[in-house]
């Protein structure tokens, strides 16, 4: 099978994965989709919100089919052919529970911690496939200890940073300014991609956070205008000013517009890393050896 025909098919499975999501994730308990303590007697609590076929299993297989197909054009030669089963497994396993992360958190702001698991189970399975695949960032020469050392500082890393931003934003802001969630996941995923890939997951995650986040905040302050104008015209000020605030307080907090999930970036940051590793292994390596930090 040539490159494209491999492409296509792949392209093919990952629609199919990715749209079986919608019923995957109709299955999940409702205990994984809530946040810690949560009771269905708490006068705030909701019901879970689940996929639609339409739009969220078609956003879904069009993402699935995009990663499966671009493994197979971007590591045909390192990964695909002769196959590279460790690697393989673990994109065709990683990318639908990426999917389920970003659906939770962008629907229910909370990021299972199941998933985490998993994606940290299939972090321990590429460590054990660098014992017998060959690994794109380290020469045969490298130490044996060297491939599991990059995914544990990966790990380490990913989860140590979001809990230092968290702990800044406790200290100076007196408010989380990272979930518990978003920590494990990173974790995770750090275990996957290593300390290298990491840098690719925190880049593209970002990048993508900040286009999301610009508009946002330009409805925010259009909105916040709004209230202000509101405020202004009413002839009891004060009540209105009541009034707004406990409009806000009904909201419940994964309904709050004016909160972006950073969970849903650090996954797409994953699976970008993880179809196009040989891409960002070429690129990266040279700035590595000028560094001293290649091996």
């Amino acid at each position: 099978m040539n490159i494209w025909a491999a492409a296509i098919t792949a392209a093919l499975v990952g629609a199919a994965v990715g749209y079986l999501q919608t019923f995957v994730f109709a299955k999940i308990p409702e205990s994984w989709l809530q946040d810690y303590g949560v009771k269905e007697t708490d006068p705030d609590f909701r019901l879970s919100k689940r996929m639609d076929l339409i739009p969220h299993g078609v956003l879904s297989a069009v993402f699935c089919a995009c990663v499966y197909a671009f493994f197979v054009i971007f590591s045909y030669n390192e990964f695909v052919y002769p196959p590279k089963l460790f690697h393989i497994f673990a994109i065709l396993f990683a990318t639908p529970v990426i999917v389920i992360v970003m659906m939770s958190d962008r629907l229910n702001r909370i990021i299972p911690d199941e998933c985490s698991i998993a994606l940290a189970a299939i972090g321990i399975f590429l460590l054990i496939g660098d014992f017998f695949e060959s690994d794109l960032w380290f020469t045969d020469n490298a130490a044996w200890y060297i491939p599991l050392l990059n995914r544990v500082l990966g790990a380490l890393v990913g989860g140590g940073l979001l809990f230092l931003i968290n702990l800044i934003c406790l200290t100076f802001l007196g408010k989380d300014g990272m979930g518990q969630g978003d920590m494990k996941l990173l974790a995770a995923c750090g275990l996957i991609t290593g300390c290298y890939g990491l840098i690719v997951v925190l880049y593209v995650g970002v990048l993508s956070a900040f286009f999301f986040a610009l508009p946002m905040t330009v409805r925010k302050y259009a909105r916040k205008a709004a209230e202000k104008k509101e405020i202004e015209q009413a002839e009891n000020k004060s009540a209105k000013r009541a009034e707004i605030a406990k409009r806000h307080a009904q909201i419940h907090f994964a309904e709050d517009p004016d909160y972006i999930s950073f969970g849903p970036f650090l996954a797409l940051g994953t699976a970008v890393y993880m179809a196009l590793e040989p891409v960002f292994a070429s690129k990266m390596l040279g700035y590595l050896a000028l560094f001293d930090l290649a091996f």
